[in-house]
């Protein structure tokens, strides 16, 4: 198992993964059209689709045949975790075709007593699926690595109660886990443009993820529009 966890991970080196997540009130936000934009991406080259719901993953799975980092953004009342939050949101998005589970790795608390270590060894045990830890500080991020994380991303960093008064891109945070990790890290968050993502990959990211810069479009019309306006 170990071996087909490294295949799918060693896909990403050194490239361009691209999240295609649309706001639920976008007309973007229908399975198909999010299909049509990874199938674009990986198109021109993107190494693998972050994807958000069970529908939008099986859509993009019949699609495309490049690696699915899946995910469930799930908000469940009394608790601050949403990105997969819970052992059956991962089941969901394994079963849709995800190739890769994101969880929320920070440190808070679970629903139904599950904690960060019990729910990455059912992905592994259960699903059969690598995983990767969504983090917002080096003690999330190590403690993701102790618990049996494959890859970690700074995907929260600026997205939580301790790091709120932070702005992605974590570079900083980034430059940590490159030394201190023996798994790969990825920098996600905050990449607004190809120079960035190169700059990113310089400090030794082992890939970057790009989404609204590239699939953003309700946000970035609102963007220019609030600037000319």
């Amino acid at each position: 198992m170990v071996d087909e966890f490294n295949s799918v991970v060693a896909k990403f080196k050194q490239g361009l993964i691209v999240s295609c997540q649309a706001p639920v009130d976008s007309p973007l936000h229908e399975p198909m059209v999010i299909a049509a934009i990874a199938q674009a991406a990986v198109n021109q080259g993107a190494v693998g689709v972050r994807i958000d719901t069970p529908a939008h993953i099986s859509a993009v799975r019949q699609r495309c045949t490049a690696p699915i980092i899946g995910l469930w953004k799930q908000q469940i009342p009394g608790y601050d975790v949403y990105i997969t939050p819970q052992f059956h949101h991962a089941a969901a998005i394994a079963q849709a075709g995800a190739d890769i589970i994101a969880i929320d790795a920070t440190q808070r608390q679970r629903p139904e007593g599950e904690t960060l270590t019990s729910l990455i060894k059912r992905i592994h045990q259960e699903l059969g699926k690598p995983v990767m830890a969504d983090v917002d500080t080096i003690e999330s991020a190590i403690a993701s690595v102790t618990a049996g994380a494959d890859i970690v991303g700074t995907t929260l960093y600026g997205y939580t109660g301790e790091t709120a008064h932070l702005s992605p891109p974590g570079f900083e945070l980034l430059t940590q886990m490159v030394e201190k990790l023996p798994v790969p890290a990825i920098c996600e968050g905050g990449i607004s443009s190809p120079q960035i993502a190169r700059q990113a990959l310089n400090l030794g990211a082992y890939a970057v993820v790009v989404g609204t810069a590239i699939t953003g479009i309700d946000y970035l019309v609102k963007a220019y529009r609030a600037a000319i306006s």
